[in-house]
């Protein structure tokens, strides 16, 4: 699950890696965004995401693929579901702290998780002694939500540019992608970070985030329990919903329909099936 649409490539990583399972994708349309929000309204709407999803699903595992979500919320939705494997997203401040050659990382996040104390502790646990930027970009979420089919590449490098001109001019020479919305996005904000750095002289700086880490740890946990998700017993066991019978990876929206048609789009990139109601057929 995410705030909305950002988590798609790290379903995609973990599909590579868990090739028989199936998977459910939960955009929250509903509570978008996160990143306005104050750390208890987040925790309070992602408590209540995972709890529809678990009543709707049954699922062998939950990955809460988005960092300002489990920042705020990863604690809470493991306490509220004991024994069930709860999989968060960890800004990859460390990899970034060890690659830097400069020794000066920039974190481009919403503007909630660069508030957040959580990336105070990670600075303080694996970047001691490196300056880390913190970049506040929620127009980005939005436009990646909502005008990423839509926009051209001038659009796309005009939303990117500010953004990317600050982190250059403070000398960052590795950018962590603290926001999964940003993934779709990566290439472009590679490239013109690039073309930044080497107008002022400098070295393009390397784009990391952490969609491998978090794909890696759902293959060990689901290989040690030896959880067959795709051929469990049960229709609700399986991932599905009871009046679905669909063995296809799928995409799921909160709120109401009708949906907007960017996320048929996403579903269609991604090889899902949907978008279809979270709670429909649960009573």
């Amino acid at each position: 699950m995410d705030s909305g649409v950002g988590g798609l490539p790290y379903l995609e990583s973990a599909r590579s890696m868990l090739p028989s399972a199936r998977f459910v994708y939960l955009a929250d349309r509903e509570g978008f965004p996160y990143g306005t929000k104050t750390r208890e309204e987040v925790e309070a709407i992602v408590r209540d995401r995972v709890r529809r999803l678990v009543r709707s699903f049954d699922p062998a595992a939950v990955v809460i693929a988005c960092n300002t979500a489990s920042q705020a919320a990863l604690a809470a939705v493991r306490a509220d579901n004991p024994g069930l494997p709860v999989i968060g997203t960890v800004p990859a401040v460390k990899p970034a702290a060890e690659r830097s050659r400069s020794g000066v990382i920039g974190v481009l996040a919403t503007d909630r998780s660069v508030q957040d104390p959580y990336l105070d502790e990670l600075e303080s646990r694996f970047a001691s002694g490196r300056v880390v930027v913190r970049r506040g970009a929620q127009d980005l979420v939005a436009f990646v939500e909502r005008r990423l089919f839509a926009a051209d590449r001038d659009e796309t490098r005009a939303v990117l540019r500010p953004h990317l001109e600050y982190l250059v001019e403070k000398g960052v020479d590795e950018i962590v992608l603290a926001c999964t919305h940003f993934l779709h996005v990566a290439a472009e904000i590679e490239s013109l970070a690039g073309e930044l750095a080497r107008a002022r002289g400098g070295a393009p700086p390397r784009v990391v985030d952490s969609r491998e880490g978090v794909a890696r740890r759902l293959h060990d946990l689901m290989s040690r329990d030896h959880r067959d998700v795709r051929g469990a017993g049960s229709d609700s066991a399986a991932g599905r919903p009871q009046n679905q019978r669909r063995e296809d990876d799928s995409l799921f929206l909160s709120g109401p329909p009708p949906f907007e048609a960017v996320y048929a789009q996403f579903a269609s990139r991604f090889g899902l099936s949907g978008p279809f109601a979270l709670d429909d057929g649960i009573s």
